[in-house]
């Protein structure tokens, strides 16, 4: 169960991180190599089918987009230092970091380079890592398999007339929207701007990053002032009454 409320930030992010996130993938679906970017499991499915066949280069391709999924969870890893969903300038940097490397493949694939997918895989491996929890809740927004699944395990205890955390399951609902929306848009751009649609979530991230940053970089003076402020006020009083 959620301890305690969720707070509108961590809705509206996680909404446009998941929006961002099936903005990517369907992109990876629609482009040259038709394949999923956000999350790994078909991509490991090919790899054990390329271990079997004779096919050098898509084994080599398919093992590439994994290590640059999985660098870019490392990635989060080095920057973040936690595994709990906590406000914080360092998830701005890693914002910032992954729309640069959305940006980049943007360019790559524009250009008909490889290279492409690898970075928008390594970008997606840094988001999925970005924040695994809050308050008991598993949070993804790279793949729906476990939010699925709990909104299907959610539905089986309503029928059973047993409890079921509503806010968990709003949480996921949003999240489910977000991933489906993304999807949409990313059909509907890519049919219009081709890998240029990637500029989307690299906006998404990249706004979101530099603004949480330099939200938390001018928030802490003023919270510091705030936190002396009545102390201040008591050494005034004390001086009068002196």
């Amino acid at each position: 169960m959620l301890t305690k409320p969720i707070p509108r930030w961590i809705l509206a992010g996680g909404f446009l991180l998941a929006c961002g996130a099936g903005c990517i993938n369907a992109v990876g679906f629609l482009g040259a190599h038709h394949q999923a970017i956000s999350h790994m499991s078909g991509t490991v499915s090919n790899l054990g089918i390329g271990l079997v066949g004779q096919d050098r280069a898509a084994l080599l391709h398919v093992a590439s987009t994994l290590g640059c999924f999985f660098a870019g969870c490392v990635l989060s890893g080095l920057i973040i230092r936690q595994s709990a969903l906590k406000a914080g300038r360092r998830y701005g940097v890693a914002l910032a970091v992954e729309a640069g490397l959305l940006l980049g493949a943007t360019y790559f694939l524009r250009h008909g380079a490889i290279t492409g997918d690898y970075l928008a895989a390594m970008a997606c491996g840094l988001q999925n890592a970005m924040a695994t929890s809050y308050s008991g809740a598993v949070i993804r927004t790279t793949h729906m398999t476990g939010i699925v699944t709990d909104l299907g395990i959610a539905l089986g205890l309503l029928a059973r007339r047993e409890p079921v955390d509503w806010r968990r399951i709003g949480l996921y609902g949003v999240l489910l929207a977000g991933f489906l929306g993304g999807g949409i848009l990313g059909a509907m751009g890519f049919a219009r701007f081709g890998y240029d649609t990637l500029l989307f979530p690299a906006a998404i991230t990249g706004v979101g990053g530099v603004g949480y940053t330099l939200f938390k970089q001018f928030e802490k003076p003023v919270r510091r002032r705030l936190r002396l402020l009545p102390a201040a006020e008591e050494t005034s009083r004390t001086d009068r009454a002196a």
